[in-house]
């Protein structure tokens, strides 16, 4: 029997990512996501619902989604279902819960890092992070410098272009 297990959620960090490291030193980063859904109801009227949904991201994802993911961030999260099973230490209850382990996790605002400037930072901008813009040219700077040799296509006829 086929199967597939296969998530695409779109939404906002509902608080800073946590890195942590295994004992074999591999990255494991947590956040929560927010995903909105607005509809109309019965009765016309539009209604939002929130889902939130625990995200952990591993290896090199990790150490990246921790340094310029922050509360608020919007991500593009791609990944897998994982359904977590556990018998609770003080009360012996059985517990579980769905969480996503994302295994692609798209920035989709501003970059946020230790190279960009974020909320009570004086960093400068970066234009190395994700999604950073290169850097303006220079106003005095002629964006079509001169050619060292002229063109000779003018001068070709039609008949003995290579191609």
């Amino acid at each position: 029997m086929a199967s597939m297990n296969k998530v695409l959620l779109m939404g906002n960090l509902t608080r800073d990512p946590e890195t942590r490291y295994t004992t074999g030193g591999m990255a494991v980063c947590t956040f929560g996501l927010a995903v909105n859904r607005r509809y109309n109801n019965a009765r016309g009227e539009q209604q939002e619902e929130t889902c939130f949904v625990d995200i952990d991201v591993f290896a090199k994802q990790a150490e990246s989604c921790g340094q310029y993911l922050r509360k608020g961030s919007p991500a593009l999260v791609e990944g897998r279902l994982k359904y977590d099973q556990w018998e609770d230490k003080k009360t012996g209850q059985k517990r579980n819960r769905l969480k996503v382990t994302a295994e692609r996790v798209q920035f989709l605002g501003q970059p946020r890092g230790e190279f960009s400037q974020a909320p009570g930072r004086d960093a400068a901008p970066s234009h190395d992070a994700p999604g950073g813009a290169p850097p303006p040219p220079e106003p005095d700077a002629d964006p079509f410098p001169p050619e060292d040799e002229p063109a000779a296509a003018a001068d070709t006829p039609k008949d003995d272009l290579p191609f």
